[in-house]
């Protein structure tokens, strides 16, 4: 019988004491794509949130973001060259600074990196179409392109390494460019990239590698490895991306094929599934994921209940907008005191999760984030965003 206040041992050796995770979450914290005090307090603030803490995306190449910035100082991090290190230093000191595991979740935007052209910089794409939600230039990457960002994605590794994270995460959910790859509806691309299922394979695959060969060269050896993934991609019915069936075959080559130490399915519901059959989710993909490869889930879980139900399901629990409402979920269960868990968003929970301006102009902005107390929020947000803005920067 699975608790959340289990010692959860990953396969390469490092444990947590909780089953509970807390999930990326955009902070748009960063001032030139770097580390600020905000973001320190915000993600210090958090450090007995979960056993193990996932950051918000990082960019891991000049064009991979940022996505759906508004301000300069309101900017999704980065991670593409040294001069972010010592920001990402401080960050994994702090995150760590309870006993919990830090991981940097990497990623390229692709399409979605839309302040990079605010900015004046090229938004690359695995093929050149037209999107009806998008009215800037996109470019369409050479496949010599295509082999730099996968070594892009080696290097920030190396950089997350040096900076004394646990592990890292990479991001291949939300519609970002690993999830373009892999999707029939936004790859085209006739060469070793694409033009069949197995082709479109490729991106994740070879990214997977690339990061498992810096790992296997110089981390620890119980330095953790996770995967994110959302389970299909089928919000327009004229242009399917992939279905879970698709995303069980993906997952069973990442997970045969490489030590993943857990898969993080990227979901609206834990409880949620497809319509060709009656299992959800957590159920089908966790059938593709090799054991010893743990799976963790996060989506619409914001109560004990609900955290305690997921473990029916997966090995660990993904939690987001219930962390920035009460910061201290897993010490509070570990000690006994699940009855002061605080699910509200008013002036003290907000002190005390430190949220950021950009945390709060986000959340105050999308009814997705039905914890009590949004109200609140909106009185202190004085940025209005798209409502298609979620939790994670996600359409």
């Amino acid at each position: 019988m699975k608790t959340l206040t289990d010692n959860v041992t990953f396969r390469h050796g490092a444990t947590i004491k909780t089953r509970i995770v807390q999930s990326p979450m955009l902070t748009n914290s960063g001032l030139n794509e770097k580390v600020t005090q905000d973001t320190l307090d915000y993600y210090g603030a958090h450090s007995q949130s979960a056993g193990m803490i996932i950051t918000e995306y990082t960019n891991v190449s000049p064009n991979g973001g940022p996505s759906r910035s508004w301000a300069p100082d309101r900017e999704q991090l980065a991670v593409y060259n040294d001069d972010f290190k010592p920001g990402l230093t401080k960050l994994a000191k702090v995150l760590k600074k309870d006993g919990n595991k830090a991981i940097l979740q990497l990623v390229h935007s692709g399409r979605e990196a839309e302040y990079r052209h605010t900015l004046g910089g090229r938004v690359d794409v695995p093929s050149q179409m037209k999107f009806s939600w998008i009215d800037y230039p996109l470019h369409e990457l050479t496949e010599d392109e295509v082999w730099q960002v996968v070594k892009d994605f080696g290097s920030a590794t190396k950089r997350a390494i040096d900076c004394g994270f646990d592990g890292v995460e990479i991001h291949g959910a939300n519609h970002y460019l690993i999830q373009q790859f892999f999707s029939a509806f936004s790859n085209k691309r006739t060469d070793y990239w694409g033009g069949s299922f197995e082709k479109r394979m490729n991106f994740p695959l070879e990214v997977a590698k690339e990061v498992f060969r810096v790992v296997n060269k110089y981390a620890p050896k119980d330095f953790i490895i996770g995967y994110r993934i959302s389970p299909e991609e089928t919000d327009d019915k004229n242009n399917i991306g992939y279905t879970w069936h698709e995303s069980q075959q993906l997952l069973k080559k990442l997970t045969e094929n490489f030590e993943f130490d857990y898969i993080n399915l990227s979901t609206m519901d834990y409880k949620g599934g497809p319509e060709d059959v009656a299992k959800n989710y957590a159920q089908l993909l966790g059938e593709a994921i090799q054991a010893p490869t743990l799976e963790l889930i996060s989506g619409d879980i914001h109560t004990v209940a609900k955290m305690k139900d997921a473990l029916n399901y997966v090995d660990l629990v993904g939690l987001g907008r219930a962390t920035l409402a009460d910061p201290q979920i897993a010490y509070k269960l570990a000690n006994n005191l699940e009855d002061q868990i605080h699910l509200q968003f008013d002036e003290a929970s907000v002190k005390k999760s430190h949220l950021t301006p950009g945390i709060i102009a986000v959340v105050a902005n999308t009814p997705y984030f039905g914890i009590p107390g949004l109200d609140y929020l909106q009185s202190l947000s004085t940025t209005k965003l798209s409502d298609a803005v979620t939790h994670d920067g996600a359409k």
